[in-house]
């Protein structure tokens, strides 16, 4: 969400932020749009004040016996009545209108972001690892199929396209990988684990940036909730409506939990395996911050997300995305992108933003600083910390030997009864 005021002082940093995303210039019909509720506001105002006025005159009036003028003064106040009902009427329905056009509306990128039209503009900020020298690399389909634990047939004939069946150690593996995730986040980097709902609100989804833009990406419920795509967005929204006391921050959250999407725009892209499905697994890092600690915050995040792929020796790139490249809330995001032997190529497998007080300014959520008036928005950043089932698949593509057997990871060992191998 964007600060009207902030907009209206400064038009141009607007419009220049948004044509690095793409966008045509949107400040002069957001301006006029906010003229005409301005203007509203104005006359209903003014029309408030004079209602008021002639109300008292009809007492005076009437104390001095005039009743010609206590009565055109009624008629006056009828009159206004109705005004005030048009003009309350045209004020609620421009508010509506500019808030629906502000809220459509993506965050500006940072000033440090690469301009760029796609993927393409994207930096590449460091590497870490090696690619292991496999011979004819299996894709992870061919290695669960070929293990008989990864069922995608029976999985559509139960759900549709974009689901699978894990089973046995792939199943195993899986909960291994969330859990060695979670510990590593919660008793290395300080994140507190949460629990949280699967389920959420428009308020909730609208606070986080999902709606309205993005409805058609959700699942939604039979009584009108939604069902998460990312634990963003229940993690986020602890903070809805709330104002948090300054030292309480950073706020770090992390959560295991199912994601839902229903990938609306991803049509014919990575339709085989587990690259984008419909339901997947996902531990999800959230901060709440000042604004003066959110790059320092954004920074650490991506850290965060890093170890688990250095834990696990995979290797992976770090990318600075483009503004053309950027999620809707983002101002700034780093991608990790891992190794894929089959695909020959990186693969995103965690996304890290900062999104400033644009979400908070849709969820209404502030800090306090003690001993000072008033207060402020907080900064807001997510990230994967990893998605598990794309970690899942470079695990098995990364660690395959010859034979389509699967080197456990000496990280993931003890969370597999000491196991080295699968297969």
């Amino acid at each position: 969400m964007h600060d009207i005021r902030a907009l209206r002082d400064n038009p141009e940093a607007y419009d220049q932020g948004w044509a690095a995303r793409g966008m045509s210039a949107q400040t002069p019909a957001i301006l006029q749009l906010d003229q005409k509720l301005r203007a509203a506001q104005t006359a209903l105002q003014v029309a408030q004040s004079r209602r008021n006025d002639a109300s008292k005159l009809i007492g005076q009036a009437k104390a001095k016996k005039d009743e010609a003028e206590a009565q055109r003064l009624m008629a006056e106040v009828e009159t206004l009545k109705g005004v005030l009902a048009e003009q309350g009427e045209a004020d609620a329905a421009l508010t509506e209108q500019l808030k629906a056009m502000l809220a459509a509306l993506p965050n500006l990128p940072a000033a440090d972001v690469p301009p760029g039209a796609d993927e393409h503009g994207n930096v590449e900020q460091r590497r870490w690892g090696h690619a292991r020298p496999i011979a004819a690399p299996k894709d992870h389909v061919a290695l669960g199929e070929g293990l008989g634990l990864m069922d995608f047939e029976a999985a559509a004939r139960t759900s549709g396209a974009r689901f699978v069946f894990l089973k046995g150690d792939l199943a195993r593996l899986e909960r291994a990988l969330g859990a060695f995730m979670l510990d590593i986040q919660t008793r290395e980097h300080g994140y507190m684990e949460v629990s949280p709902p699967l389920l959420v609100r428009d308020e909730a989804a609208f606070g986080t940036g999902q709606l309205p833009k993005f409805s058609e990406d959700l699942f939604k419920t039979t009584d009108g909730r939604w069902l998460i795509p990312t634990a963003e967005v229940s993690l986020t929204n602890i903070v809805l409506g709330q104002v948090v006391e300054a030292p309480e921050l950073p706020m770090r959250l992390t959560a295991l939990t199912p994601s839902f999407r229903s990938e609306a725009g991803a049509s014919g892209r990575d339709t085989r395996g587990m690259i984008r499905q419909h339901q997947f697994y996902k531990v999800e890092l959230v901060s709440i911050t000042t604004p003066d600690q959110s790059d320092a915050e954004h920074e650490r995040m991506t850290g965060c997300a890093e170890t688990v792929l250095k834990r696990l020796e995979l290797p992976f790139r770090t990318m600075l995305l483009c503004t053309g490249d950027m999620g809707f809330g983002a101002r700034k995001t780093y991608d990790l992108e891992v190794w894929m032997p089959s695909q020959g190529m990186y693969r995103e497998i965690s996304s890290c933003s900062n999104c400033g007080d644009f979400q908070a300014r849709r969820m209404d959520a502030r800090f306090k600083v003690p001993g000072e008036k008033g207060t402020q928005f907080v900064h807001t950043l997510n990230g994967s910390g990893l998605a598990v089932g794309r970690t899942l698949v470079a695990v098995l593509e990364n660690y395959q030997d010859e034979g389509g057997r699967i080197h456990i990871p000496p990280a993931l060992q003890p969370y597999m009864d000491g196991r080295t191998h699968i297969g």
